[in-house]
């Protein structure tokens, strides 16, 4: 198994795993591989260097007197956002082109109360937020649109 490092062209950094390294360039080839962030595909392979187990007892978590690179923050500001984008698709139903309907039933009541996600236009928008309808725009990955693994 190869864990490679990947960059996609938005500079997303993130972590592929491949049977072997032709596994890596037929998928890149056919445009499989694309960034979990922003669905780019557009893929570089950066630097790796192989894991050594060398039987320290260190439990791998960086002491607290560490200084986090910047780097290192944007990598664990991507992880984090991608845990909450996978949360909110795991906790609410795609109701597509048809959210502001949605929304209005639920907030009028015509339906029971669930957390919905889909499209809407400025205006739809708009106007959901002058009935008093709490509405939040967010762009979810196109890794999330399909089957979560």
């Amino acid at each position: 198994m190869k864990v490679l490092d990947l960059k996609c062209g938005q500079q997303h950094v993130f972590e592929g795993w491949f049977g072997s390294e032709a596994d890596f360039l037929d998928q890149t080839a056919r445009g499989l591989v694309e960034c979990p962030v922003c669905g780019n595909a557009s893929i570089t392979k950066g630097l790796s260097a192989p894991r050594l187990n060398l039987g320290s007892a260190s439990s791998g978590l960086p002491c607290a007197q560490e200084v986090v690179s910047s780097a290192d923050m944007e990598q664990i500001l991507q992880a984090g956002w991608m845990a909450l984008a996978k949360r909110i698709v795991a906790n609410t139903v795609d109701v597509g082109s048809n959210f502001a309907e949605e929304a209005r039933k639920i907030h009028y009541g015509e339906v029971k109360a669930r957390g919905i996600r889909g499209q809407a236009s400025r205006a739809q928008t708009d106007s959901l937020i002058e009935e008093g309808i709490a509405v939040m725009p967010l762009l979810m990955p196109e890794a999330l649109k399909g089957q979560l693994q």
